[in-house]
């Protein structure tokens, strides 16, 4: 299977994920690059040599805004760090859906604690050493 592959700076977005308790990554990737299909992916995502799983939205979004620009956002559950101005590779493995409109942030979120669920479950059998926010989640709880 090819892994589609896309890297960049982790810059700063609008904020509207971590209002609601899931911080995305927001890509800043070379003008011209070639982007996967808009929808949702469960990814595996390098930072600072460790490996983390995640959700990442590739497009618009339309139930934060209107505006017409493409983004790319990674959650990464169980991280919490400061990964502004880090380099961030990320492997789309999973098509998760496409574009949605919600009705609420608590609505986007619902969804993608789904999406999160069904990322673990499949990379759960594909990588049996894990992957790093695992542990960051184990700390947490503690």
């Amino acid at each position: 299977m090819t892994v589609y592959r896309l890297e960049g700076i982790i810059v700063h977005g609008k904020g509207n994920g971590r209002k609601v308790g899931m911080p995305t990554a927001n890509l800043q990737y070379e003008e011209g690059a070639e982007l996967p299909g808009r929808g949702v992916y469960g990814v595996i995502a390098w930072v600072d040599g460790k490996r983390y799983a995640g959700v990442t939205n590739v497009g618009t979004r339309p139930s934060v805004d209107n505006d017409p620009k493409v983004t790319v956002e990674t959650y990464l559950p169980g991280v919490d760090m400061d990964l502004y101005g880090k380099e961030m590779k990320i492997e789309f493995h999973l098509f998760l859906r496409g574009i949605q409109k919600f009705e609420s942030l608590a609505e986007v979120k619902k969804q993608v604690d789904r999406d999160v669920r069904r990322t673990r479950d499949y990379f759960r059998d594909r990588f049996p050493g894990g992957v790093d926010n695992h542990e960051e989640e184990r700390t947490e709880e503690n």
